[in-house]
C-alpha cells in the first residue's frame, strides 16, 4: 500500500472511531501497514491540518490516536452539547479520584484517611464511572481491595498516560478553581429560582 492510501485509510479510521486506536490496532486494520508508516501518517496528517488551518487533529490520548478538537474551540463544542454531556464530577469525587491516580493501587481506608470523610458512595460512583477499577486485594488484614485507574480515566482527561498527570500542587488548584465555579453556579441557580434579574456577570462581579 503507498504512503498516501496508507495516509488516508489512517485518516478515515481515526475518522469513524470514538475510542482512541493504538498504533497496534491500527496497523492491524490498515492491513499491511507498517509501525512507522503509521506515524509517519499521523504526523503528515497533523501537518496538513496545522497548515490548512484546520479546526481538529490527532491526539495521543490513553495509549491511542483519535481526532480532537484544538483547545481554542472548545467553547463552541460545549454549546454544541450542551445537555448531552456526562453529569460533571463532584468535588468528592475528583478528590478521591486524585488520591487514587497519585498512590495507586491503594485501598479505601488510605483513600478516608488522607480526605476525612467515608468514600464508599464517592468511590462507587468512580466505579460505575469507569473512571477506576479493582485492581486486586491488599495484604493488609481483612484483604480490603486496591483501587486504581482505568483506561476511561486517562481519555476523560485528555492524557496519553499517567506519567502526564499534572503535578499534585496543579490538581490542587485545578480542585479549587472547580469549587469555585460549582459555588458561582449555585449562586446563579438561587438568583434565578428567586425570581432575581441579576445575570450571571453580575452575581460573579458581586462574589
Amino acid at each position: 500500500m503507498e504512503s498516501e492510501e496508507v495516509k488516508s485509510v489512517v485518516e478515515a479510521l481515526l475518522f469513524a472511531t470514538d475510542v482512541p486506536l493504538s498504533p497496534g490496532r491500527l496497523e492491524a486494520l490498515v492491513g499491511n501497514g507498517h509501525p512507522a508508516a503509521i506515524r509517519e501518517a499521523i504526523e503528515r496528517l497533523n501537518q496538513d491540518y496545522w497548515e490548512h488551518g484546520h479546526a481538529f487533529l490527532i491526539a495521543e490520548v490513553a495509549g491511542g490516536f483519535q481526532m480532537a478538537t484544538r483547545t481554542q474551540y472548545g467553547s463552541w463544542v460545549k454549546k454544541l452539547f450542551l445537555g448531552r454531556t456526562e453529569t460533571r464530577l463532584s468535588p468528592a469525587a475528583l478528590e478521591a479520584l486524585a488520591i487514587i491516580a497519585f498512590k495507586q493501587p491503594v485501598i479505601r481506608a488510605e483513600i478516608e484517611a488522607i480526605r476525612g470523610v467515608n468514600s464508599g458512595g464517592v468511590l462507587g460512583t468512580l466505579l460505575e464511572r469507569g473512571l477506576i477499577r479493582i485492581t486486586g486485594r491488599s495484604e493488609a488484614l481483612g484483604r480490603p481491595l486496591l483501587y486504581g485507574t482505568a483506561k476511561k480515566f486517562l481519555r476523560y482527561f485528555g492524557l496519553n498516560t499517567l506519567s502526564d498527570l499534572p503535578k499534585p500542587k496543579e490538581i490542587e488548584e485545578l480542585l479549587q478553581q472547580r469549587r469555585g465555579e460549582q459555588r458561582v453556579e449555585g449562586q446563579v441557580e438561587q438568583v434565578a429560582g428567586s425570581g432575581g434579574d441579576r445575570s450571571p456577570e453580575e452575581v460573579r462581579s458581586a462574589d
